[in-house]
């Protein structure tokens, strides 16, 4: 990304740009700050501010241009560059990401996965082929972003071969907290945890 933000804002993106091709398919050509709020969840105030830091991407009393914001963040976010991603662990979890894939995401997609199962490997899930783990040095290529949804034991071994083939990033959803070095960017997912928390509010933090 060009422009030096807060990470929170890269974070909100991604929305901003769903929902206005959402607009931009619907033949819609404006959008206000108060229906981008409504839509993404995210208040007027906040919108404007994480737009100001691109600039004046839109007029007051006007709104902001669909087709213009479009374009602006399909470069921000390289969305005409697709970004390929490796699985590692074919198991429940590991299945359900190839079945969905992220290319309706536009810009990343999972080109291939790795399982330790002989009888996976040379097979395809949701048109992605499976290999065997042991072939991962092999295959991986220039993949720089990696799935991790292999059993805990294994996780920081696959890791360390991970980084040694040169990826970047890894989004870890297994329970092991990884050693890595920094210049690899790791994110911790822990569904049991995101699930207890969000029962917790839930409970305790009615809407």
């Amino acid at each position: 990304m060009q422009h030096k933000i807060p990470q929170a804002t890269a974070r909100r993106l991604p929305l901003y740009y769903r929902f206005l091709m959402n607009l931009h398919n619907q033949g819609k050509t404006r959008v206000s700050s108060k229906e981008l709020s409504d839509a993404v969840k995210v208040d007027s105030a906040t919108i404007r501010r994480d737009f100001s830091y691109f600039g004046a991407l839109g007029k007051k009393g006007y709104g902001y241009n669909v087709d213009y914001l479009l374009e602006f963040f399909k470069t921000t976010l390289a969305q005409d560059e697709v970004t390929e991603v490796a699985l590692v662990g074919v198991g429940n979890l590991g299945t359900a990401f190839l079945n969905y894939n992220f290319l309706r995401n536009n810009n990343t997609k999972i080109a291939m996965a790795f399982d330790r199962s002989k009888s996976k490997a040379g097979t395809l899930i949701g048109g992605v082929p499976i290999y065997h783990i042991d072939d991962l040095e092999e295959k991986l290529g220039n993949v720089e972003v990696a799935i991790l949804t292999v059993p805990a034991s294994v996780a920081q071994d696959i890791t360390d071969r991970l980084i040694d083939e040169g990826v970047k990033g890894i989004l870890n959803f297994t329970p092991a907290r990884l050693t890595i070095p920094e210049h690899v960017r790791i994110h911790h997912i822990d569904l049991s945890v995101e699930l207890q928390s969000f029962v917790y509010f839930l409970k305790h933090y009615p809407l």
